[in-house]
């Protein structure tokens, strides 16, 4: 598992320098920060039966939804979830082969991004980030 984590890191830079530069910047803004599963508690809330389930998760107040009322809440967080993108990215094989887990990295930072612009999952599977 060690190998198959630094390998997800190595991919998760690759995804990160291809992205456009315009999302890129949002990046310095929104912390990305990489866990290898979600905590209890976020289950719980999310009402996931297995920690695998879950490959990302945004945290904050939609850019869609924000109004001087929000002065001084936390900031926004997209956190990635390796063990859960692993898990998608397995093939039937059991195989998690490159191509396949840089689709599912890049997938999910995507997804979490259309989170902070105020996209909601249906409008995401709609264009093809569910």
């Amino acid at each position: 598992m060690p190998g198959e984590l630094d390998r997800f890191d190595r991919l998760l830079e690759r995804v990160l320098e291809a992205l456009p530069e315009e999302l890129s910047t949002l990046l310095e803004e929104v912390p990305l920060v990489v866990d290898d599963l979600p905590d209890k508690e976020i289950c719980l809330r999310m009402g996931l039966r297995h920690k695998l389930d879950l490959c990302g998760l945004y945290t904050g107040i939609p850019l869609t939804g924000r109004s001087v009322e929000h002065s001084g809440t936390l900031p926004d967080v997209i956190t990635i979830f390796r063990r859960g993108i692993l898990s998608a990215a397995r093939g039937r094989d059991g195989e998690v082969r490159d191509a396949a887990l840089r689709r599912q990295i890049r997938l999910t930072v995507l997804h979490e991004i259309g989170h902070h612009f105020g996209m909601t999952e249906e409008q995401l599977r709609r264009y093809g980030y569910g």
